[in-house]
């Protein structure tokens, strides 16, 4: 195993590749979802539970760490691999995103963002310095530069000068990373859906220099068609001997279409979150194990799944747990829905090495295109 942080290609499939990430912690199989473990833990699974579906890496957010246990805490304890029991990597985000989507008292300047915690109201202040000094308290395998995410619509204007400002943090967040063996500091392009200014987002990165790349700013209400629209440039502003993380995204559709753009590494809590509340995602589509067509339906979710609901439990059963509330059913939609999501990673990894991506895609549109299957 590496000892540094390396990238390597081993197949493209036009712009699709698929390589590995290698990490003094384990490799990261790429294109690759990253389950997101909000505040130390993927809801409803156990770390065993979450490798087990297939995945290399796992994402801690941040902000929710630093007021909730905190990142002193966690160092002292041994760092957040070791806090949370999971010794492959984690990516940490930088809290940018959460301060702004989450806190309503924030006060933004130049130095940085003041804000009011969510969970209690006390006062905050995360800067590109500080932001990186909790994700080395964390001890993450891959650390976010510190980033002005603005909600979508907005004018070019507003976006520019975000995009600008998060820029200049990015070299102040690279001057305080330092030299980190081992670990990785990801830039973060901006730059709305306008060309010029992912372009100029781009150049201002490469010339910091990061052993990553994400492009932000997307999964924010702008609409499929939209986030596509600048994914069929983007990416290409990137160094192509560097990943490239699409944050935030998403669903299965979106996923393959950014695969296909591109894009090496993705992120949501869409999989957990669905599974908490009755939703399935299979490879014909979407599931509401809700509805009461399934209270007497033997079947699996699908009969081709080896995960532990589908493999244990009739779909009659994954009803009546969800309508009762009980704790499984999260748990065994969870593992479904997170073993379904890394299923679908690993098909595209070997479609781009066998070069039949464009095969896959039609064949994955057109099992979503059938519908779940008929009721008894």
């Amino acid at each position: 195993m590496s000892d540094r942080f390396q990238f390597s290609v081993s197949a493209t499939d036009g712009r699709a590749r698929t390589g590995v990430i290698q990490t003094p912690r384990g490799e990261i199989r790429t294109p690759a979802f990253m389950p997101v473990g909000t505040a130390a833990t993927v809801k409803a699974m156990m770390p065993e539970s979450v490798r087990a579906t297939g995945a290399d890496i796992l994402l801690g957010n941040t902000y929710h760490l630093m007021l909730r246990p905190g990142a002193d805490r966690v160092a002292r304890l041994g760092g957040l691999h070791k806090f949370m029991n999971w010794e492959r990597p984690i990516l940490t985000d930088s809290g940018g995103f959460q301060v702004m989507s989450l806190s309503s008292l924030r006060k933004l300047t130049e130095e940085g963002v003041t804000f009011a915690s969510h969970v209690d109201g006390s006062k905050h202040f995360l800067s590109p310095e500080t932001s990186m000094e909790i994700q080395r308290k964390l001890g993450s395998d891959i650390v976010m530069a510190f980033d002005e995410c603005p909600a979508l619509p907005a004018t070019d204007e507003e976006v520019a000068k975000s995009m600008r400002m998060s820029m200049r943090w990015a070299q102040r967040s690279r001057d305080a990373f330092g030299d980190r063996p081992g670990h990785a500091l990801f830039g973060i392009m901006q730059g709305g859906v306008t060309p010029e200014l992912r372009e100029e987002s781009a150049e201002a990165l490469k010339s910091i220099g990061f052993e990553g790349y994400a492009i932000g700013g997307l999964a924010v209400g702008e609409g499929q068609e939209a986030m596509f629209g600048v994914l069929d440039y983007a990416p290409g502003f990137l160094p192509e001997d560097k990943p490239r993380y699409l944050m935030g995204v998403g669903k299965p559709d979106d996923i393959v279409g950014a695969v296909v753009r591109g894009v090496d590494m993705m992120d949501c809590v869409l999989p957990s979150r669905s599974g908490r509340t009755g939703q399935a995602w299979t490879r014909r589509g979407q599931v509401n194990i809700k509805n009461a067509r399934h209270a007497d339906d033997p079947r699996p979710l699908d009969e081709h799944c080896t995960c532990p609901a589908c493999t244990g439990y009739s779909r009659a059963y994954l009803h009546h747990v969800m309508r009762s509330g009980e704790m499984i059913s999260g748990m065994l939609l969870t593992w479904h829905n997170l073993h379904y999501f890394q299923e679908l990673m690993g098909g595209l990894r070997a479609a781009i090495s066998a070069g039949r991506l464009a095969d896959f895609v039609t064949e994955f549109e057109a099992q979503r295109a059938q519908g779940d299957i008929e009721p008894l």
